[in-house]
């Protein structure tokens, strides 16, 4: 996969080793950058690596755990 395209979510999810369904959830309750061409979302590399690398992904989820 080069950098340079956009990626579909089933290649992001294979990329990530997640499943589809856990990046809809990302893209709608953690802020993964995501951008919605017509009825599907596409990514970039560099976007969703830049946002795993500063632990956005899990900072959302630490949140949500104090908060219960």
């Amino acid at each position: 996969m080069t950098e340079d395209r956009w990626h579909s979510v089933d290649e992001v999810a294979a990329y990530l080793g997640v499943k589809r369904d856990t990046l809809y959830k990302w893209i709608d309750r953690k802020n993964m950058p995501a951008h919605k061409v017509g009825r599907l979302w596409k990514f970039k590399l560099k976007e969703v690596d830049k946002w795993v690398k500063l632990g956005s992904h899990a900072a959302s989820s630490n949140r949500a755990a104090q908060k219960r």
